[in-house]
């Protein structure tokens, strides 16, 4: 390892399944071709970080957690008021706690705002590891300023941008706006496919680069074993947040339990007890969490909310997926894998037994979804995951001073 390779690496993110998990096997990467790693963290989630070999930077956040995702309000000014409160919060925080210890680079996920901050203080390099679609060219016209043009109109939304500007403005970023701080970034890495991207062909490939999917071994999760007898295999599994559909777990139950065939994996999270599903099918079974990665790697179909982790999961281990997004990019993504031509769409407040069982059916039975699922996933192949990710953000690190 050259001299110029071996750094001091800051990553920056907050305490979210979705936002933390795409970004680990990275650092562990980053780690192994040594480099110090410092990981900037919530405590909920500093032994997930501290096993890639990173070490976690705690400090105290006051966004809402997944414990409780009915906090995050209805209104869009619901969802991105908080980022801006912990933002402010977090800062002084994290000046103090990388004093004297300034990094060469810093890596920062899209809701990580003082990373960009601290980046211009410092004065080092930033790059933006994107979790999820990232603004094609037109995007602002396309999307942003229809969605955002009544928040902005509004006594709220007013009071929400002329703080975030004042705030940038004590921090020597007059002149930048809010919502390009996140959305335009001088360089980002983007780890989901540039199959799930919408508009691909209008990213700016200067500034984003796809490298697919960053799963890693998942060694520390437990193989799942299919059971003796089971021809095939589905698994259910919306997420870690937005779990709280008894109903739409019930009609699964139903759905699966009358095709023999088949054997269900049904995951319902921590919002749910299994004991309100009523009686559960010999061929299926239900857990609060399952490794979700070793199932998917036998498994027919996949009934997912569509996150971004899941969707690309799905797409690695060529899936076929019935999608029931819930919040968020999860329509988004819902809507690109039916493009795609890999999976159904159904609402998870009205879907039926009988409507999911022809779903399964109709998926599982075209060879033309698992032909376009072979080609994706060889493509992502190609996109180099987390070897690729590494080896940008190596080219990024400042070239040591002569002398």
């Amino acid at each position: 390892m050259t001299e110029r390779q071996r750094a001091h690496i800051a990553m920056f993110s907050i305490a979210a399944p979705g936002h933390v998990n795409p970004s680990l096997e990275v650092m562990r990467e980053l780690v192994a071709r040594g480099h110090r790693v410092s990981y900037a963290i919530p405590a909920s989630f500093a032994d997930r970080v501290a096993a890639t070999g990173a070490e976690p930077v705690i400090y105290e956040s006051t966004l809402p957690t997944e414990d409780d995702p009915d906090a995050w309000g209805t209104e869009l000014i619901d969802n991105i008021e908080p980022f801006l409160r912990d933002a402010i919060q977090v800062l002084p925080q994290l000046v103090e706690a990388f004093e004297g210890d300034e990094p060469d680079l810093v890596l920062h996920d899209i809701t990580a705002y003082p990373a960009p901050v601290l980046a211009h203080r410092w004065g080092v390099p930033a790059v933006s590891l994107w979790p999820n679609l990232v603004p094609w060219e037109g995007y602002e016209e396309e999307v942003a300023e229809p969605m955002f043009a009544e928040l902005k109109a509004s006594e709220r939304g007013r009071a929400y941008y002329a703080r975030f500007r004042e705030w940038l403005a004590a921090n020597d970023l007059a002149g930048i706006e809010p919502d390009r701080l996140a959305s335009r970034p001088r360089r980002g890495v983007v780890l989901i496919p540039r199959a799930l991207q919408p508009h691909a062909d209008r990213v700016d490939g200067s500034v984003f680069t796809f490298v697919g999917g960053c799963q890693g071994a998942r060694a520390e999760q437990p193989e799942w074993q299919r059971p003796p007898g089971a021809d095939k295999v589905a698994l259910v599994s919306l997420g870690s947040s937005f779990t709280k559909v008894p109903r739409f777990y019930r009609e699964c139950l139903k759905a699966f339990a009358g095709l023999p065939d088949w054997h269900l994996v049904l995951q319902v999270g921590k919002h749910v007890s299994p004991e309100e599903l009523g009686e559960i099918p010999p061929n299926a079974e239900v857990h609060r969490w399952v490794s979700q990665l070793s199932i998917l790697r036998q498994a027919d179909v996949f009934v997912t909310h569509a996150g971004a982790g899941g969707s690309q999961e799905g797409l690695a281990t060529a899936t076929p997926m019935i999608a029931v997004p819930q919040a968020v990019d999860q329509f988004g993504n819902a809507d690109m894998l039916v493009a795609l031509g890999v999976a159904r769409r159904l609402d998870s407040d009205t879907a039926t037994a009988g409507e999911l069982r022809d779903a399964v059916l109709e998926l599982t039975g075209d060879p033309a979804v698992a032909a376009e699922l072979a080609r994706i996933q060889e493509g992502m192949a190609r996109e180099g995951g987390t070897l690729h990710a590494a080896d940008l953000i190596e080219a990024e690190l400042p070239s040591p001073t002569a002398g």
